[in-house]
């Protein structure tokens, strides 16, 4: 797919969108970059992060949390890894390199202490107070909490941090919201009771950054606004996208009317038209689910995808007006009147954060100065 695909990345935008988070609130900011930062590339962005103010990086495997900690460009920004099973290879590497550790189960907690090489591991506890996902339930707090006291206390762990997550923060008066936060403090008091002091309390992901103050205590954990989408698009935020995704046209063709389009001829053309062959498919991250509704913007204007979206390819209409081979066609853009991850998320029924993590990775990641240096 190398010369017929690529997603172009703006550092410019991601360090704007930094800065522009950072504005929000007093707290500092844990960049997620897990997922290859959201399909942006794990690496630059996670020096475009720190660079533009960033003070803490959170990933999700133990992979992504030991490759971050040992680059020596980054050896001074903590890194938080959460999701792994107790009996994981490369707990003990990760500690080693220095990462901090999430701590979202008894199981894990036992896991760490015994993975401890020389010196403690530095940890999260995570609390679940409400997304009944990671964490530790809440008749559990206590035993949790006094355990992890005494593992600090025999020097095999530092306890850094006690945190949750939020399950309903993008709908601001869901009473999911009330009720968690209230949770949180629950177990802050837990932690407390103890004999357990964190330095860090945190909270709040992008869309409680945004819209909601009273999660934002020591830390705040942006992700999906970070790479320029607001997850509560009723608080206007200047958040940028960072990604382009664009594929060149690789062949034109004219068509009679009545023609079926791609597999199960689900699209006939109306009438005589030009269509345009794109090389792009789910494989690299299309939505299959978006076929029949999807655009991108081609020659100009925005087009029609008709029919399934494939594999590899997708087919566009150019009525009766025609481009050449290599001309770009836009899928995810940075100007005006792109398609954007938030388009591609609503043609498919998902989220923008759904749409950019699952870019496939035979689409090459291209770091510039501007995207609008290129339009």
């Amino acid at each position: 797919m190398s010369g017929l695909a690529k997603a172009s990345m703006d550092w410019r935008r991601l360090a704007s969108n930094v800065e522009t988070l950072a504005g929000l609130t007093s707290a500092p900011l844990m960049a997620m970059v897990k997922a290859d930062a959201y399909g942006h590339g794990v690496v630059p962005t996670a020096r475009v992060a720190v660079e533009a103010g960033a003070a803490r990086l959170g990933v999700a495997t133990l992979r992504e949390a030991w490759r971050l900690a040992r680059m020596p460009e980054l050896a001074e920004v903590p890194v938080l890894g959460f999701v792994y099973a107790p009996d994981q290879p490369g707990l003990a590497e990760t500690i080693g390199a220095g990462a901090e550790i999430g701590i979202t189960s008894l199981a894990q907690l036992d896991a760490v202490a015994v993975a401890v090489g020389r010196g403690p591991a530095r940890v999260h506890l995570k609390a679940d107070t409400g997304i009944s996902r990671g964490g530790v339930a809440e008749h559990e707090w206590e035993a949790y909490c006094e355990a992890a006291a005494k593992h600090q206390s025999a020097g095999r762990i530092e306890i850094v941090g006690a945190w949750s997550h939020l399950a309903c923060a993008d709908e601001a008066d869901h009473p999911a919201n009330a009720m968690q936060k209230a949770a949180f403090e629950r177990f802050l008091g837990t932690v407390a009771a103890a004999g357990i002091e964190p330095e860090l309390r945190h909270l709040a992901n992008s869309a409680a950054l945004i819209a909601d103050p009273e999660t934002h205590y020591d830390l705040v954990r942006p992700g999906i606004a970070l790479y320029g989408y607001n997850p509560v698009p009723r608080l206007p935020v200047d958040l940028k996208p960072v990604m382009e995704l664009r594929g060149a046209v690789m062949a034109v063709k004219r068509l009679p009317a009545g023609t079926g389009i791609s597999y199960g001829h689900t699209y006939h053309l109306e009438r005589d038209s030009n269509v345009a062959l794109v090389p792009l498919g789910y494989a690299d991250g299309v939505p299959r689910a978006a076929s029949g509704r999807a655009e991108v913007y081609l020659a100009g204007k925005r087009r029609r995808v008709l029919g399934r979206i494939c594999m590899d390819q997708f087919v566009v209409d150019l009525g009766d007006e025609t481009v050449r081979p290599g001309e770009p066609a836009i899928l995810i853009g940075a100007g005006d009147h792109h398609p954007d991850a938030d388009d591609w998320s609503e043609w498919a029924g998902t989220i923008p954060n759904d749409i950019l993590t699952g870019i496939g990775g035979r689409v090459p990641r291209l770091w510039n100065r501007g995207l609008e240096e290129r339009k």
